[in-house]
């Protein structure tokens, strides 16, 4: 943990989030309103190859670690590509029991989900409906407003109109200055359009999130820590559960980074992020290592 003047050093960046590269965590003076929740993405159940060879335990490995916390978060937030994609139906339900009895295993009861385009493209997003409930939501906690976007259900990578509609009542409800989280599963700006790291109408998304003040987006797809600014918005990327990917536009084509056995587990990890109404603080923890 950094001592409050290792903190103090730190830069803020635009809409009171503050980051830095590793492991810290907020040491800023605790109130009846701090809390911090747990984001994990992009776990591709069911996936098999040479990139993770030891894809049936990590997710097992990542539960522990979550578990292992020496305080347990208010809720946990998995932003989508729960499963590994597959045509067939019977086997992509299949996957979504066995990920949710496998998540059933974490000891914090409140765990919410997004899907990601493995678990949604294919069908609109009826099977995760089934398992995981509604695609977008929305939900308050000790003072914050938390929104939850669906930008995979549609095939083309589009939010659609009757989801930005929905976006726009949502926020309208909230003051300039309320402090909010958006968690979305692909990015809202233009990241490497090439690799489908962008979501095609998400330019009107950010439009209706710039009024305001003090909000923040994060979001998964792309298997790595990356940070962006829009304006005064950042938006932030999560690690993945399964292998990480190339930095964008990096190469040609967005195969994943090799495994290395004699670092198991490197470029994976999932973030704890505390938030005291206003700030909003990123601390990577990797997973478990076997």
């Amino acid at each position: 943990m950094l001592d409050r003047r290792n903190f103090l050093k730190l830069g803020a960046v635009g809409g009171g989030a503050v980051f830095m590269s590793g492991l810290y965590r907020s040491v800023l003076a605790n109130t009846e309103s701090d809390f911090y929740f747990v984001q994990l993405s992009d776990t591709h159940w069911g996936y098999s190859g040479d990139a993770n060879p030891e894809a049936k335990n990590t997710l097992k490995k990542a539960i522990e670690s979550v578990n292992a916390l020496p305080h347990q978060p208010d809720f946990i937030i998995f932003t989508g590509d729960l499963t590994h994609t597959i045509d067939d139906p019977v086997e992509r339900r299949r996957r979504m029991a066995e990920f949710k009895d496998i998540t059933g295993g974490l000891k914090v009861r409140n765990i919410r989900f997004i899907p990601g385009e493995h678990d949604a493209s294919l069908d609109a997003g009826a099977a995760f409906k089934e398992y995981f409930g509604a695609t977008n939501y929305s939900f308050d906690h000790k003072g914050v407003h938390f929104i939850a976007l669906d930008n995979v259900s549609d095939a083309g990578a589009r939010i659609g109109d009757k989801q930005l509609t929905w976006l726009e009542a949502d926020l309208s409800k909230q003051a300039k200055e309320a402090p909010i989280v958006l968690f979305t599963h692909r990015p809202l700006f233009d990241l490497a359009p090439k690799w489908d790291w962008a979501t095609r109408d998400g330019a009107q998304a950010i439009a209706l999130l710039t009024p305001y003040t003090n909000i923040s987006v994060f979001y998964g797809h792309i298997h790595q820590e990356h940070h962006h600014m829009t304006g005064h918005i950042p938006h932030h990327a999560a690690k993945s559960l399964i292998f990480p990917l190339p930095a964008p536009g990096s190469q040609d084509k967005r195969t994943p980074l090799p495994w290395k056995p004699d670092a198991p587990f490197s470029g994976l990890g999932f973030r704890e992020i505390d938030v005291d109404g206003k700030v909003s603080s990123v601390s990577e923890f990797p997973v478990v290592k076997a």
